[in-house]
């Protein structure tokens, strides 16, 4: 009978562990360009898990309060009052970005960095590529490819660098991988009606698993393999990367929305898309490239 009783209560506590939300810590934090979507992806990103049930969300904020540029003609104790704010805006930029430390990340299954942009004063660099690579979640929305453009070992681990963007314009993107947690609500293509769409460097589709692409050019219509989304494996970790995610209406569904152009039906495709991408970077469903073996 106590052999019983320890067998059930291993089985109860198992099922509970395997039963948990993940933890994700979202960064979006900013020293280059600030895209006001950010709110909308923070409160977007909380909403998909809480509906799903499968993780919980942590954030990096950006601190209050960031100084604005000195203007040209500025007295002495003008460019002394602005300095200090610019040492003291830094030095709780810097506190924030303290949960990134491998210390820190031992609570979180994965990151998500939701337009963030610039170099930014995370503690350890290389520690965080280490715990990705232990096999851990790293996830990058939109501007993430538009972070530590000096870093070369941090865009070896996104699979790509942003380049630049034009206009933004209307894209028909092909789906890759119709089977992947990621793309499988999207059908065979996906027609976005406006949004920023990015071009890149330093990106091989050898070494990634490509997603989304477009096989034209979205400005001058020259035919091409144009990457939008990808993920890849990092060591025994995930990586997915979604470009999209620049326009408020792309990532909320409300239909009240101010100066809508994208539908709702559009918003709540690239919701599942960026959900999907969550899942199989934190393991909860398969898709390729399948996981390494240990």
């Amino acid at each position: 009978m106590k052999k019983i009783i320890v067998l059930l209560a291993i089985s109860l506590l198992t099922v509970a562990v395997q039963a948990a939300p993940k933890k994700l810590l979202v960064v979006t934090t900013t020293t280059g360009f600030r895209h006001s979507s950010i709110p909308t992806l923070e409160k977007v990103l909380a909403e998909l898990g809480q509906e799903s049930g499968e993780f919980t969300v942590d954030y990096i904020h950006q601190p209050p309060g960031q100084p604005g540029n000195l203007k040209n003609d500025a007295s002495p104790e003008e460019k002394a009052e602005h300095q200090a704010a610019v040492e003291k805006w830094n030095a709780e930029l810097k506190a924030a970005l303290q949960k990134l430390s491998p210390e820190s990340l031992k609570n979180y299954d994965g990151v998500v960095f939701a337009s963030t942009t610039g170099d930014l004063p995370i503690p350890d660099p290389q520690g965080l590529l280490d715990w990705i690579k232990a096999g851990h979640a790293f996830i990058g929305i939109h501007a993430a490819s538009d972070t530590f453009h000096n870093w070369p070992g941090y865009i070896e681990m996104l699979g790509g660098e942003f380049k630049h963007h034009g206009p933004q314009v209307s894209v028909v993107c092909l789906n890759e991988d119709p089977q992947h947690p990621a793309n499988v609500k999207l059908g065979k293509t996906w027609t976005i009606s406006q949004e920023e769409i990015y071009q890149f460097k330093n990106y091989d589709a050898s070494k990634v698993h490509d997603l989304l692409i477009m096989d034209k050019h979205p400005e001058n219509h020259e035919p091409g393999h144009f990457p939008v989304s990808w993920c890849h494996n990092y060591g025994a970790g995930k990586v997915f990367y979604t470009s999209l995610g620049h326009r408020e209406d792309i990532i909320d569904a409300d239909p009240t929305l101010k100066d809508r152009k994208n539908s709702p039906e559009i918003s709540r495709a690239y919701q599942a898309h960026v959900l999907g991408g969550i899942e199989w970077a934190l393991g909860l469903k398969p898709g390729a490239p399948a996981a390494p073996v240990q």
